[in-house]
């Protein structure tokens, strides 16, 4: 078959073809996909086990029953959080990142799998004429009155992203017998949309073609906005798209432009099939440039307003107005499986706390990672931790006390709620050696609370994972053998730094060459700024002891794998003032945000939107 142009606005570009050989790029699409599936399905187990214990947590009337439920409940909630991008066992430097409170679209990587594996929607296209495709779906219109049309083409585009993620998402979730309705994904995609409710966030009963509709006119609106904006900002011209950016668009044409030939299809004309009337090579190209436009605006307001500089005055008012936030303790700290383990513990502690870990190894479940673990003080100690910090822990200390509501009364979020085991440890009556066990928590203080002067810290590491059969990032069930295998190559690098200069330099050198940690192999393993709350327990206790120098290296264990340390030195500022400027940058992140997106406003064309996709195009 002669090959017709890729920008030719088709609706097919040929019949698929008989032969079922797939080219490499089809084949590594699927590998792709079957990777992509087997850690959706492993989300969705998780969930679903997470929903199952929390069911069985609040009607068990056992108080030890239900601590022991609640550590296990936070013990898958850590997988989960492995699997959701977690890679490298630390988690993202929250202290710096700007969440915007409108997300942009992302759609460099849409349909990898719908596309690539030559699988196409149910039914037929919604309208087979040309020239409807260039008519205006949806308006955006800003608050100077200036509007930006909306093609149906494009409309299309982002019709097809939204229906897709919807499809694969209740897929996974259907696997493993979760109720759909209550994660308000119990649409039956072989009845048209329209001819089925749901619900919005708003409670507003619906169809589900509305509902879609609805979403896709917000990622719409969010990612031209953000473009829009863009372009203001860079004097009416388009900004240019970064070579890395540019470099993965091409790439990921190429790979589609392959596999649609090995169907029989012109790109064009299998992105049409698959997307929607008027989706060919160059809208995808297009909406997929503007969508890299919008996000790197929307990353750079972000950084600007965390580079804003506040005065002292003004942090330092901040904090005295949050002091709660910024108060924070030193401790040793161990979560046991029952409150008589709890209460063991406690009755069996030295006064000075000197067999703290052999206790927590004894009182650990039974493991090969937890015996090795639980044996490093890391694992069971928190230097400056705020009440927040041990709240996002999930101990039982700071859990709130049971309360209970009147008949048809529900939890408002602003319910003044009490917490006597943080009461206990944040109270001014605290001295260093007291032990406290309060439900599943044990606790030995070091240093009572204050608003500690220790800084942030910048450290290096270098994140030696076991090598398993399984693709998660959580290697707790590792064997034995693999975890020796892991310290021997962990204490063989660190062999090879000390026979070296042994300096920053071929630390940062030696991490770019071994760590598996992909968040951090390009800049040497360095981590700026750390504060606690950000790291896996045992990294952020080696990083944060006050007793550190400069040039210090050690071995500590997470689930994660071994974290080869280098301690870099302090950074000069205080936890309290990084966490406060972080706040205070995050909130006017926010209002920004806020104020951006009421300053844009979307609607559909009232002839065009007869000719968008509806009813995920099957022929009723």
């Amino acid at each position: 078959m002669a090959k017709k142009d890729l920008n030719e606005d088709i609706l097919s570009g040929g019949s698929i073809s008989d032969s079922e050989k797939k080219d490499k790029s089809a084949k590594k699409a699927e590998r792709q996909e079957k990777k992509a599936k087997k850690a959706a399905e492993k989300r969705a187990a998780l969930e679903k086990e997470i929903k199952e214990m929390r069911e069985k947590r609040d009607s068990e009337t056992d108080e030890k029953a239900k601590a022991a439920l609640n550590k296990k409940i936070d013990s898958a909630k850590n997988k989960l959080d492995s699997l959701n991008g977690k890679k490298s066992g630390v988690a993202s430097n929250t202290a710096r990142a700007i969440k915007s409170v409108v997300a942009v679209v992302v759609v460099i990587a849409l349909l990898v799998a719908y596309v690539a594996t030559g699988t196409v929607r149910k039914g037929f296209i919604h309208s087979t004429l040309q020239w409807t495709t260039n008519l205006t779906a949806a308006t955006i219109v800003d608050d100077n009155g200036e509007k930006i049309r909306i093609p149906v083409s494009t409309y299309n585009y982002y019709f097809a992203n939204t229906y897709n993620n919807l499809m694969s998402t209740q897929s996974s979730y259907e696997q493993y017998g979760l109720d759909l309705a209550e994660y308000n994904l119990d649409v039956d995609f072989d009845i048209p949309l329209s001819q089925q409710t749901t619900t919005n966030d708003d409670g507003e009963v619906m169809t589900w073609l509305e509902y879609l509709n609805e979403q896709v006119l917000e990622g719409i609106k969010s990612t031209y906005m953000y473009y829009n904006e863009a372009v203001e900002a860079n004097g009416g011209e388009e900004p240019e798209i970064t070579e890395d950016q540019q470099t993965e668009l091409e790439d990921t044409l190429s790979q589609y432009e392959s596999t649609a030939s090995s169907y029989g299809y012109t790109l064009s004309g299998y992105l049409v099939q698959a997307m929607g009337k008027g989706v060919t090579e160059s809208v995808f190209r297009r909406e997929a440039t503007i969508s890299y436009i919008a996000q790197n605006y929307q990353s750079e307001i972000s950084e600007t307003v965390s580079e804003e500089e506040y005065t002292d005055a003004d942090i330092e008012a901040y904090r005295d107005e949050n002091i709660e936030d910024y108060e924070a303790v030193s401790i040793r700290i161990f979560e046991a499986s029952t409150e008589d383990d709890a209460i063991a513990f406690s009755e069996a502690l030295n006064s000075d706390g000197s067999n703290f870990t052999d206790l927590c190894v004894e009182y650990s479940e039974d493991s090969v990672y937890n015996n090795s673990y639980y044996a490093q003080a890391e694992a069971s100690t928190k230097f400056y931790a705020t009440r927040t910090v041990l709240q996002n822990a999930g101990y039982a200390i700071a859990t709130a006390a049971d309360h209970t509501h009147e008949d048809g009364e529900e939890h408002s979020e602003d319910e003044e709620l009490e917490y006597p085991g943080l009461d206990w440890l944040f109270s001014t009556d605290r001295r260093a050696g007291d032990v406290y066990q309060y439900s599943t928590t044990v606790v030995y203080v070091l240093e009572p609370v204050s608003v500690p002067d220790a800084q942030s810290v910048d450290v290096r590491h270098i994140l030696i994972a076991p090598e398993t059969d399984d693709d998660s990032t959580d290697a707790t069930s590792a064997t034995e053998e693999q975890w020796a295998a892991a310290y021997e190559t962990a204490q063989g690098i660190v062999d090879e730094f000390n026979a070296g200069d042994a300096t920053e330099t071929s630390f940062a050198a030696l991490a770019e060459e071994n760590t598996t940690d992909t968040g951090s192999a390009s800049n040497g393993g360095l981590y700026e700024d750390v504060v606690p709350g950000q790291m896996v327990d045992a990294f952020e206790a080696w990083a944060l002891d006050p007793s550190r120098s400069a040039g210090d290296v050690g071995i500590v264990q997470t689930q994660y794998g071994y974290h080869i340390m280098y301690f870099v030195g302090t950074s000069g500022t205080p936890i309290w003032k990084v966490n406060a400027e972080s706040a205070i940058a995050s909130e006017d992140a926010t209002t920004l945000a806020e104020e951006l997106d009421s300053a844009y406003s979307i609607s559909f064309n009232w002839f065009g939107r007869f000719y968008i996709e509806k009813d995920t195009d099957i022929d009723a």
